[in-house]
């Protein structure tokens, strides 16, 4: 488990929300059993980079940049439609992981039990930015390093 002082080790820019961050990700730790030292410092260092250390929630981006994830390759990949629909911006980059995706977007839900799908926005509530970035990195086998 971390405290608000190794948080603040790891990530300084994380001040005003440490107090709130520590109790949620102590408890997504434990829940998918992110648990020792090496680990712990590895996901910490990950949600830190994709958040900005912990500021930003919903990936930074206007709506030419979400085209990326509209059409093409990369939407495919991500699972998202191949037409031009908005599905890019809808499913852009949210939580402390940045789940990206109508895949990601999906499987996440169905494991925090919500409707990301409809409720894509949920991921910006710190409670769900911290359970899914920890179901993001057990799901995708990064706890065993």
């Amino acid at each position: 488990m971390i405290d608000k002082f190794q948080l603040l080790k790891i990530l300084p820019k994380s001040e005003s929300v440490a107090d709130l961050y520590v109790p949620l990700l102590n408890k997504a730790m434990l829940q998918y059993s992110i648990l020792s030292n090496f680990r712990i410092a590895a996901f910490i260092a990950q949600i830190g980079h994709e958040s900005g250390q912990l500021r930003y929630l919903r990936e930074i981006g206007n709506s030419l940049y979400f085209k990326k994830y509209d059409t093409g390759s990369l939407a495919k990949r991500l699972g998202n439609t191949a037409a031009p629909d908005g599905d890019g911006e809808k499913y852009c980059g949210r939580g402390l992981i940045q789940i990206t995706g109508y895949t990601n977007y999906l499987n996440c839900g169905e494991a925090l039990d919500i409707d990301l799908v409809k409720h894509p926005e949920l991921l910006e509530q710190p409670s769900y930015a911290a359970t899914a970035a920890a179901w993001f990195w057990s799901a995708n086998g990064l706890r065993k390093v």
